[in-house]
């Protein structure tokens, strides 16, 4: 509710209709009176209905999408009445008997906002390239009131479910890639993490084995006081914060990893990245940094205008080496790959 506007009751709003027809009729009005009593019943009413809260889904404008065009839904978990879906995309030669590989992309959003509908692009992308593409949901503060633990949460069981699944899906568990950007790779790196968040989250399912590489978009990899949120975003509990910070709880063992950055970064700090592949470089795992100079936050969005075309054709081209390095993606596939986005980029 507003300051500064009282809340309607019914017993005020008849007893401001009582006023107007006792000054109406000293007046003898009989008509006008009508329309007044029948006007003072519905501001009253509208009055009491505006100050009613709005759900999360009114003040997001955010659908949580049932399906997505060109993809297959499951249902993976289930949290109290919350039924979260993966969406997966097929290659058009794909059989039930295949085992093949997999990219698990995860939208991003601070925790706090965005759908599968964003991230369904990069797994609609991989299909091209013979990969089962998956963009599964996860429960955000706008749409479900989430906390950041729920988001890491639900990332796990989304791969943890994928790798269950795998025969019906035409997956190899142990063939799949993670990708996801800003908040959605704080997800993605937390799902090579085998530790339980906290220890009353140890019977929470994870991923096994941990994914094979991991593919990280300007990721959030620090919460603590120097990172994205900071103790503020959990609750100024600083040991909260820094418990979930990917670079603090990280094991000394990771898949492969390849980040993408831009070093103008105002919203997830560029020195975070560099951080973390300095620490996963040091503990002897792979792990390259693609560097995007004077580049802001979601270097690659369609505002960027040409800038974020190139911005988009680099990740595309890095993420298929990686994936060719990995052999997920055969040298013919992935040379052709880059020959399409080099002349996308050209036109």
């Amino acid at each position: 509710m507003q300051r500064g506007v009282a809340k309607a009751t019914p017993l005020c709003c008849f007893r401001n209709a009582f006023l107007s027809l006792k000054l109406l009729f000293m007046n003898f009005n009989p008509k006008v009176l009508i329309l007044l009593f029948f006007w003072v019943c519905s501001f009253g009413q509208a009055q009491t209905t505006s100050s009613n809260p709005v759900t999360t889904a009114l003040e997001t404008n955010e659908v949580t999408h049932l399906n997505l065009p060109g993809s297959e839904p499951f249902v993976f978990k289930k949290a109290g009445d919350v039924e979260l879906r993966l969406h997966v995309v097929k290659p058009k030669d794909w059989k039930v008997t295949d085992k093949r590989p997999c990219l698990v992309t995860f939208f991003g959003g601070g925790w706090t906002s965005g759908t599968p509908a964003r991230s369904i692009t990069y797994a609609k992308w991989s299909a091209k390239y013979g990969m089962v593409g998956v963009a599964p949901d996860y429960r955000t503060r706008k749409r479900f009131d989430a906390k950041p633990e729920d988001c890491v949460a639900d990332g796990r069981a989304a791969v943890r479910w994928i790798q269950d699944h795998a025969t019906e899906l035409g997956i190899d568990p142990a063939k799949i890639v993670v990708q996801g950007s800003s908040a959605g790779g704080h997800v993605a790196a937390w799902t090579a993490i085998p530790d339980p968040v906290k220890p009353e989250t140890a019977s929470d399912p994870v991923p096994n084995p941990v994914p094979m590489g991991l593919i990280l978009l300007w990721p959030v990899t620090d919460t603590g006081t120097n990172g994205y949120g900071g103790p503020k975003r959990f609750g100024n509990d600083e040991a909260r914060a820094n418990n979930l910070s990917v670079t603090g709880r990280m094991p000394a063992k990771m898949p492969p990893t390849l980040v993408f950055h831009g070093t103008a970064d105002k919203t997830v700090k560029f020195e975070n990245s560099q951080a973390f592949t300095d620490k996963m470089k040091a503990n002897g795992n792979p792990c390259e940094l693609v560097v995007f100079l004077d580049a802001p936050h979601s270097p690659q969005s369609s505002k960027e205008g040409e800038k974020g075309k190139i911005v988009k054709a680099k990740i595309e081209e890095e993420s298929l080496k990686f994936l060719e390095k990995l052999g997920l993606v055969s040298s013919e596939k992935a040379s052709a790959g880059a020959k399409t986005t080099l002349k996308e980029d050209e036109e």
